[in-house]
């Protein structure tokens, strides 16, 4: 029982407790820049799931068999493999997403949160507790870029997911703003306020 309650923390500290966006505050240059709207939000949170769950769990499958000393190099390769499977299916099949966004593809090779994980976990603990480790912070890291992604798109272009279900006014006079970093960071500044009041309180 009590290891089950232990592989069930795994899963569930990382959507919340130990969110990597909101709690952790790690991963935030790509979540700045590929969060101004819901579908590349999606698509940004999709590849760097991918990414992370498999590299945990190969990195786990391995983790007996390589040198402390040469980790991070093998880390890197690791996951820079499953990068280039994702950089490749995207190109493939979703040339549009692809082209929005850009460098940010290749770049979840230095992800914080991906390499983090692997140092942190992976390379400490089973291949079913790394793949629910990398399964909650998989969660955690899409569920706020999708949230900020449909919260800045809405108030930039009165849209969800490109589709028009914003008032009138709203279309008229878009908050701009959000569009750019800096929005990004005060909508990053407000969701973790409300973590921190909500969810992570702390009994006084």
């Amino acid at each position: 029982m009590k290891n089950r309650v232990n592989r069930l923390k795994y899963f569930t500290d990382g959507i919340l407790k130990e969110n990597p966006i909101l709690v952790i505050m790690i991963g935030l240059c790509p979540t700045l820049a590929t969060s101004t709207t819901a579908k590349d939000a999606l698509g940004m949170g999709i590849a760097a799931s991918f990414v992370l769950i498999a590299s945990n769990i190969v990195i786990s499958l391995i983790r007996k068999f390589v040198p402390n000393s040469v980790r991070i190099p093998i880390f890197i390769i690791v996951i820079s493999t499953f990068v280039t499977i994702v950089d490749y299916v995207m190109q493939a099949y979703a040339p549009a997403l692809y082209r929005v966004l850009g460098v940010f593809v290749p770049l979840i090779v230095v992800n914080c949160i991906i390499l983090g994980r692997a140092e942190a976990f992976a390379y400490h603990h089973g291949v079913f507790d790394s793949f629910l480790d990398g399964l909650g912070k998989s969660l955690g890291f899409t569920l706020v870029i999708v949230c900020m992604g449909i919260i800045r798109e809405y108030l930039s272009t009165a849209k969800i997911f490109g589709f028009n279900i914003g008032p009138k006014f709203l279309s008229t006079n878009p908050v701009l703003f959000m569009l750019f970093p800096p929005g990004g960071f005060l909508l990053i500044g407000i969701l973790k306020a409300l973590v921190n009041k909500f969810i992570n309180k702390t009994p006084e």
